[in-house]
């Protein structure tokens, strides 16, 4: 039951719909509602107010109009100068890691007045039912009904890599299905019973190899234990590439089967489409284009 959400929505748009409005006259007005329902909508006492259950299934169906009555207000105070507001993003953690930090700090001053909330999580979540404006996902995973639009680098990869010290002991992969003989590190994602396959691709030819290990992860910000066991010369580890590339670079790990390394494209911001667009996401949306725009 979605009553506190509820409430809050209830009791932000009784202050913005009443101006100048006292809390006796609101008071005065509910109690009418109550006297025209023949219900009682809220307990009362000197030092709280709080729904019954009716009251509180009233509020559950009237928040999404509400909803709907609070974005159209939002989009009234976009005629100011400078957006204003807060703008709330469901995003993955490795958005979170590699694609926001090349877009966030200009965005934040270029619009000083809006406040950005970011929630990084890998669990697949609604991102309206959160609470979020928009989301990040990559684009198998975009929900029905949303307007999706590109962010950050378009195609991405995903490298194997391993600690020297690890290869010249166990030696070095040729094949995807030698890691079946390895000892990799995995990540499961927080939805799912299964650990997350391997996936491989190189001259047309996909391969799939779903390998065993010393260690399971979350995906998400424990990918980071796993990071540092394979630098630790624990086993192998497939993540995006740009996770790993300064160890890559810093000759920490090794790259494995690089010439197997699978392309995908790149992630999405995605918000519903029957919804208004309030000033904070419209402003963030001109932006990420406009820096699209203006790329290589």
């Amino acid at each position: 039951m979605r009553v506190p959400g509820g409430t809050e929505c209830c009791c932000s748009l009784c202050r913005r719909s009443a101006h100048g409005t006292g809390a006796s006259t609101l008071s005065e007005a509910v109690r009418r509602l109550e006297a025209s329902l023949g219900v009682r909508l809220f307990h009362r006492t000197t030092r709280s107010v709080t729904p019954t259950e009716a009251g509180a299934r009233l509020i559950e169906r009237l928040t999404p109009a509400l909803a709907e009555v609070e974005a159209a207000l939002d989009v009234v105070t976009g005629f100011r100068d400078r957006p204003a507001g807060k703008l709330r993003l469901n995003v993955p953690v490795s958005a979170a890691r590699h694609v926001l930090p090349a877009i966030l700090p200009a965005f934040l001053a270029a619009y000083p007045d809006i406040e950005v909330e970011i929630v990084a999580e890998d669990s697949f979540v609604d991102v309206l039912a959160s609470g979020c404006d928009a989301g990040i996902r990559y684009d198998e995973r975009l929900e029905q009904d949303m307007i999706a639009v590109p962010i950050g680098p378009r195609f991405q990869r995903f490298a194997t890599a391993a600690s020297p010290t690890y290869l010249d002991r166990n030696g070095r992969p040729e094949h995807p299905r030698d890691l079946l003989a390895h000892a990799c590190l995995r990540g499961r994602f927080a939805s799912g019973a299964q650990t997350t396959p391997w996936e491989f691709e190189r001259a047309g030819e996909l391969l799939c190899v779903e390998p065993r290990g010393p260690l399971v992860v979350r995906v998400g910000a424990a990918i980071d234990l796993a990071v540092d066991a394979a630098i630790a010369g624990s086993g192998v580890i497939q993540l995006f590439e740009g996770w790993l590339r300064p160890h890559l670079e810093s000759g920490a790990l090794e790259p494995v089967l690089q010439d197997w390394w699978q392309s995908f494209s790149g992630p999405f911001l995605y918000y519903s489409g029957r919804r208004l667009v309030p000033p904070p996401l419209r402003a963030f949306l001109d932006f990420i284009k406009g820096a699209a725009g203006n790329g290589p």
